[in-house]
């Protein structure tokens, strides 16, 4: 499945509310978040075998952890 593919199904499913109304960019944010949550720990390594699985497993954690609010963006 493509990713835009992923993307235009999470918004088609959210109820988009009138521009002022109090809780739209939340309505909006939270299936395109979800939809970026799946996507990266679609690509999460099992294991951390070699130095690359590793890095790229701390990788996608670290984005996971952005997603969810836990951790900052870099700067």
């Amino acid at each position: 499945m493509k990713f835009e593919e992923i993307l235009l199904g999470a918004i088609r499913r959210s109820e988009i509310p009138l521009r002022f109304e109090p809780g739209a960019e939340e309505s909006v944010a939270a299936p395109v978040t979800e939809v970026l949550q799946a996507w990266v720990s679609a690509h999460l390594p099992a294991s951390a075998d070699s130095e690359f699985d590793a890095g790229y497993r701390a990788l996608a954690l670290q984005l996971l952890s952005e997603l969810d609010g836990s951790a900052n963006l870099p700067e």
